[in-house]
């Protein structure tokens, strides 16, 4: 019977263990393109996101605004303008916005890839400027001062304004596989520490 208990709280130690190892797993961030611009597109921002058979076919029909970036074996462009646009050659697979936007003497346009295991999760930040969020694959969280945004894979979302505090996380049964759009004041830190209650 001691036996018997000592297994049972072995196996229970082991996996509040494991649980709390897995929760403290951080989200690998990698930039994957970036470029800095001068001013914005005139009106409500978008960003179109777009597959191409290759990085050079994409980054042929690139614009001004554009980004070009390789991720989960196929090649991105990735354009912030207004509503509704289409890059010939391209495969629209979503269009996210309006984005929030911000007033900078110069933008820094960025796209991240992050992934990781369920529970993986970053500190929590802000930046100087908006993010959208496109999931590949898993389910991505980011809990602000309001509320928890949840996107699904296939699906995409605009992120909360400048200088929000935030934490991302995987938040789904799979690792997550998800692409990070930024539109940024290109002359302060592009990610400060920051709290939430």
């Amino acid at each position: 019977m001691y036996v018997v208990r000592f297994v049972v709280l072995v196996v229970a130690f082991a996996s509040a263990t494991a649980n709390t190892v897995l929760a403290q797993q951080a989200l690998v961030i990698k930039p994957l393109a970036e470029k800095k611009i001068p001013a914005l597109p005139e009106g409500p921002l978008f960003w179109r996101i777009e597959t191409f058979p290759t990085a050079a076919d994409a980054q042929s029909a690139a614009s001004a605004t554009s980004l070009v970036a390789e991720s989960a074996g196929k090649a991105w462009l990735f354009t912030l303008g207004g509503a509704g646009g289409n890059t010939p050659g391209g495969t629209r697979m979503a269009e996210v916005g309006p984005i929030p936007r911000i007033d900078a003497a110069e933008y820094l346009l960025r796209i991240n890839e992050a992934t990781g295991a369920p529970g993986a999760v970053t500190p929590i930040h802000s930046h100087p400027g908006s993010e959208a969020f496109y999931v590949l694959r898993g389910e991505q969280s980011i809990r602000g001062r309001q509320a928890t945004l949840r996107v699904q894979a296939g699906q995409a979302e605009a992120g909360s304004g400048a200088d929000q505090p935030m934490q991302v996380s995987s938040s789904g049964a799979t690792d997550l596989h998800a692409l990070v759009m930024f539109v940024v004041d290109a002359k302060r830190p592009f990610s400060s520490p920051a709290a939430l209650p």
